[in-house]
Protein backbone atom coordinates (compact mmCIF):
# COMPACT_ATOMS: atom_id res chain seq x y z
CA UNK A 1 0.00 0.00 0.00
CA UNK A 2 1.53 3.17 -0.96
CA UNK A 3 0.33 6.57 0.71
CA UNK A 4 1.51 9.99 -0.38
CA UNK A 5 -0.89 12.09 1.17
CA UNK A 6 0.68 13.22 4.57
CA UNK A 7 -2.14 13.33 6.52
CA UNK A 8 -3.57 9.73 5.28
CA UNK A 9 0.35 8.83 6.53
CA UNK A 10 0.15 10.74 10.18
CA UNK A 11 -3.22 8.76 10.08
CA UNK A 12 -2.35 5.34 9.72
CA UNK A 13 0.98 5.90 12.24
CA UNK A 14 -1.10 6.61 15.01
CA UNK A 15 -3.59 4.27 14.11
CA UNK A 16 -0.46 1.39 14.29
CA UNK A 17 0.27 3.17 17.64
CA UNK A 18 -3.13 2.83 19.11
CA UNK A 19 -3.26 -0.90 17.88
CA UNK A 20 0.45 -1.57 19.09
CA UNK A 21 -0.93 -0.18 22.58
CA UNK A 22 -4.25 -2.68 22.98
CA UNK A 23 -2.51 -5.31 21.80
CA UNK A 24 0.31 -5.73 24.58
CA UNK A 25 -0.45 -8.02 27.32
CA UNK A 26 -1.22 -5.74 30.78
CA UNK A 27 2.06 -5.73 32.67
CA UNK A 28 1.27 -7.47 36.38
CA UNK A 29 1.27 -4.96 38.83
CA UNK A 30 4.87 -4.93 40.98
CA UNK A 31 4.21 -6.37 44.70
CA UNK A 32 4.65 -3.68 47.49
CA UNK A 33 7.67 -4.45 49.94
CA UNK A 34 7.46 -6.77 52.76
CA UNK A 35 6.54 -4.78 55.83
CA UNK A 36 8.22 -5.89 59.00
CA UNK A 37 7.30 -5.67 62.21
CA UNK A 38 9.33 -4.99 64.81
CA UNK A 39 11.26 -8.04 66.73
CA UNK A 40 10.01 -9.62 63.85
CA UNK A 41 12.20 -11.35 60.78
CA UNK A 42 11.08 -11.09 57.21
CA UNK A 43 11.20 -14.06 55.12
CA UNK A 44 14.34 -12.46 53.58
CA UNK A 45 16.27 -12.36 56.41
CA UNK A 46 14.69 -15.85 57.50
CA UNK A 47 16.38 -17.15 54.12
CA UNK A 48 19.71 -15.21 55.14
CA UNK A 49 19.93 -17.59 58.51
CA UNK A 50 18.74 -14.53 60.57
CA UNK A 51 17.57 -15.11 64.52
CA UNK A 52 15.74 -13.21 66.91
CA UNK A 53 17.34 -12.87 70.13
CA UNK A 54 14.42 -11.09 71.69
CA UNK A 55 10.62 -12.11 70.78
CA UNK A 56 9.37 -8.14 71.63
CA UNK A 57 7.46 -9.96 75.01
CA UNK A 58 10.06 -12.39 77.07
CA UNK A 59 13.23 -12.61 78.37
CA UNK A 60 13.61 -16.31 76.68
CA UNK A 61 17.39 -16.82 75.70
CA UNK A 62 18.17 -14.41 77.92
CA UNK A 63 19.77 -15.10 81.90
CA UNK A 64 21.46 -12.79 84.70
CA UNK A 65 24.83 -13.05 84.93
CA UNK A 66 25.91 -15.03 87.44
CA UNK A 67 22.48 -16.02 88.18
CA UNK A 68 20.30 -17.27 86.15
CA UNK A 69 16.88 -16.68 85.22
CA UNK A 70 15.83 -14.59 88.35
CA UNK A 71 14.34 -11.02 89.06
CA UNK A 72 16.17 -8.32 87.79
CA UNK A 73 15.66 -4.99 86.15
CA UNK A 74 15.10 -6.05 82.78
CA UNK A 75 11.71 -6.68 81.85
CA UNK A 76 9.81 -6.96 78.39
CA UNK A 77 7.68 -3.89 77.84
CA UNK A 78 5.35 -2.92 74.97
CA UNK A 79 8.17 -4.53 72.77
CA UNK A 80 10.97 -3.29 74.14
CA UNK A 81 13.92 -5.39 76.11
CA UNK A 82 13.82 -2.75 78.80
CA UNK A 83 16.32 -2.00 82.22
CA UNK A 84 14.61 -0.18 84.59
CA UNK A 85 16.39 0.86 87.39
CA UNK A 86 13.30 1.55 89.68
CA UNK A 87 12.56 -2.30 90.31
CA UNK A 88 15.69 -3.18 92.08
CA UNK A 89 18.49 -1.83 93.48
CA UNK A 90 20.64 -5.06 92.74
CA UNK A 91 22.34 -3.83 89.23
CA UNK A 92 22.60 -6.99 86.83
CA UNK A 93 23.85 -7.19 82.78
CA UNK A 94 21.71 -9.17 81.19
CA UNK A 95 23.28 -12.55 79.00
CA UNK A 96 22.21 -14.38 75.79
CA UNK A 97 22.28 -18.36 76.72
CA UNK A 98 24.25 -19.27 73.87
CA UNK A 99 27.43 -18.26 72.92
CA UNK A 100 29.07 -16.76 69.37
CA UNK A 101 31.84 -16.65 67.71
CA UNK A 102 31.20 -15.42 64.04
CA UNK A 103 28.86 -13.37 63.81
CA UNK A 104 26.81 -10.08 62.24
CA UNK A 105 24.31 -8.74 65.35
CA UNK A 106 22.35 -5.84 64.84
CA UNK A 107 19.85 -3.88 67.26
CA UNK A 108 17.74 -0.78 67.99
CA UNK A 109 18.43 1.05 71.46
CA UNK A 110 17.51 4.30 73.01
CA UNK A 111 18.53 5.78 76.17
CA UNK A 112 17.52 7.80 79.04
CA UNK A 113 18.59 11.19 79.19
CA UNK A 114 22.04 11.32 81.09
CA UNK A 115 22.20 7.60 80.51
CA UNK A 116 25.20 5.39 80.05
CA UNK A 117 25.29 1.65 79.30
CA UNK A 118 26.67 -0.75 76.89
CA UNK A 119 26.86 -3.99 75.13
CA UNK A 120 29.42 -6.32 76.23
CA UNK A 121 30.49 -9.32 73.58
CA UNK A 122 32.74 -12.09 74.20
CA UNK A 123 31.91 -12.71 78.07
CA UNK A 124 32.88 -15.55 79.74
CA UNK A 125 30.57 -16.76 82.83
CA UNK A 126 32.85 -17.83 85.24
CA UNK A 127 31.35 -17.87 89.15
CA UNK A 128 34.57 -16.45 89.80
CA UNK A 129 34.47 -13.25 87.66
CA UNK A 130 32.29 -11.11 88.72
CA UNK A 131 31.00 -8.83 86.13
CA UNK A 132 30.13 -9.30 82.40
CA UNK A 133 33.01 -6.34 81.87
CA UNK A 134 35.64 -8.02 83.18
CA UNK A 135 36.43 -10.23 80.21
CA UNK A 136 34.25 -8.39 77.53
CA UNK A 137 34.83 -5.37 75.31
CA UNK A 138 32.54 -3.10 75.60
CA UNK A 139 30.05 -1.34 72.59
CA UNK A 140 29.49 2.27 74.80
CA UNK A 141 25.72 3.40 75.05
CA UNK A 142 25.75 6.86 76.00
CA UNK A 143 23.32 9.44 75.83
CA UNK A 144 24.01 12.99 74.20
CA UNK A 145 23.36 14.54 77.87
CA UNK A 146 25.66 13.04 79.89
CA UNK A 147 28.67 14.91 81.47
CA UNK A 148 31.10 12.50 79.90
CA UNK A 149 29.19 12.74 75.97
CA UNK A 150 32.68 14.74 74.64
CA UNK A 151 35.14 12.17 76.08
CA UNK A 152 36.57 10.70 72.42
CA UNK A 153 36.85 7.30 74.51
CA UNK A 154 33.19 6.92 75.99
CA UNK A 155 31.15 7.93 72.80
CA UNK A 156 28.12 5.52 71.54
CA UNK A 157 29.88 3.13 69.11
CA UNK A 158 33.78 3.23 70.50
CA UNK A 159 35.42 0.50 71.83
CA UNK A 160 35.21 1.82 75.52
CA UNK A 161 38.16 2.87 77.20
CA UNK A 162 40.64 1.86 74.20
CA UNK A 163 39.63 3.57 70.52
CA UNK A 164 37.45 6.55 70.35
CA UNK A 165 35.42 6.63 67.12
CA UNK A 166 36.68 5.87 63.53
CA UNK A 167 34.43 7.75 61.87
CA UNK A 168 32.22 10.98 63.58
CA UNK A 169 29.20 8.96 64.27
CA UNK A 170 26.31 10.72 65.90
CA UNK A 171 24.09 9.26 68.92
CA UNK A 172 19.93 10.18 68.15
CA UNK A 173 17.75 12.31 70.97
CA UNK A 174 16.58 10.08 74.24
CA UNK A 175 12.97 9.74 72.66
CA UNK A 176 14.48 8.07 69.31
CA UNK A 177 16.22 4.71 68.03
CA UNK A 178 19.77 4.03 67.17
CA UNK A 179 20.46 1.39 65.00
CA UNK A 180 23.86 -0.89 65.96
CA UNK A 181 25.34 -3.46 64.15
CA UNK A 182 28.61 -5.77 65.46
CA UNK A 183 30.29 -8.07 62.77
CA UNK A 184 32.87 -10.20 64.41
CA UNK A 185 34.82 -12.70 62.09
CA UNK A 186 38.04 -15.15 63.52
CA UNK A 187 38.44 -11.87 66.12
CA UNK A 188 38.34 -8.93 63.80
CA UNK A 189 35.57 -6.95 65.09
CA UNK A 190 33.70 -3.97 63.46
CA UNK A 191 31.00 -2.00 65.39
CA UNK A 192 28.90 0.14 63.34
CA UNK A 193 26.49 3.31 64.95
CA UNK A 194 23.52 4.39 62.53
CA UNK A 195 25.10 3.06 59.27
CA UNK A 196 29.00 4.68 60.16
CA UNK A 197 31.68 2.46 60.66
CA UNK A 198 33.51 3.36 64.29
CA UNK A 199 35.14 0.94 65.46
CA UNK A 200 38.00 -1.82 63.96
CA UNK A 201 39.78 -4.14 66.32
CA UNK A 202 41.59 -7.63 66.07
CA UNK A 203 40.85 -9.16 68.95
CA UNK A 204 43.60 -11.78 68.15
CA UNK A 205 46.35 -9.70 67.11
CA UNK A 206 49.14 -8.34 69.16
CA UNK A 207 48.15 -5.06 68.81
CA UNK A 208 45.30 -5.36 71.19
CA UNK A 209 46.90 -7.63 73.45
CA UNK A 210 49.28 -5.00 74.09
CA UNK A 211 47.02 -2.23 74.14
CA UNK A 212 44.75 -4.13 77.30
CA UNK A 213 48.41 -4.64 79.06
CA UNK A 214 48.66 -0.66 79.33
CA UNK A 215 45.11 0.12 79.91
CA UNK A 216 43.36 -0.09 83.48
CA UNK A 217 42.32 -3.79 82.27
CA UNK A 218 45.43 -5.14 82.85
CA UNK A 219 44.30 -6.36 86.33
CA UNK A 220 42.01 -8.85 85.21
CA UNK A 221 43.09 -11.55 83.79
CA UNK A 222 40.53 -12.52 81.08
CA UNK A 223 39.19 -9.57 79.91
CA UNK A 224 39.49 -9.67 76.06
CA UNK A 225 41.26 -12.75 75.98
CA UNK A 226 38.46 -14.91 74.20
CA UNK A 227 37.06 -14.29 70.58
CA UNK A 228 34.03 -16.44 71.80
CA UNK A 229 31.31 -16.06 74.17
CA UNK A 230 28.03 -14.53 75.14
CA UNK A 231 26.66 -11.10 74.01
CA UNK A 232 25.31 -8.89 77.64
CA UNK A 233 23.39 -6.29 77.88
CA UNK A 234 24.50 -3.64 80.89
CA UNK A 235 22.37 -2.62 83.26
CA UNK A 236 22.83 1.11 84.10
CA UNK A 237 21.28 3.82 86.58
CA UNK A 238 19.18 5.51 83.96
CA UNK A 239 17.52 3.36 81.94
CA UNK A 240 17.36 1.46 78.17
CA UNK A 241 15.56 0.21 75.84
CA UNK A 242 16.42 -2.36 73.49
CA UNK A 243 14.26 -3.86 70.28
CA UNK A 244 14.61 -5.76 67.12
CA UNK A 245 18.04 -7.80 68.20
CA UNK A 246 19.08 -10.02 65.24
CA UNK A 247 21.88 -11.99 65.29
CA UNK A 248 22.99 -14.79 62.55
CA UNK A 249 25.85 -17.01 62.76
CA UNK A 250 29.04 -16.33 59.70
Amino acid sequence: MKLHNPILILAYIISLSIWSCQSKTPETSTSEPEMIKDNHLSNAEKEEGWKLLFDGSTLDGWHIYNKGKGESAWEAVNGELKCNPKKTNDPADLLTDAQYENFEFVFDWKIEEGGNSGVFINVVEKPEIKTAWATGPEYQLLSNSHAEVDVPLKKSGCLYNFYPQKNPAETKSSSEWNKSKIIQIDGKTQFFLNGVLTTEVDFKSQAWADTVANSNFKDYPEFGKSSKGHIALQDWAKGISFRNLKIREL
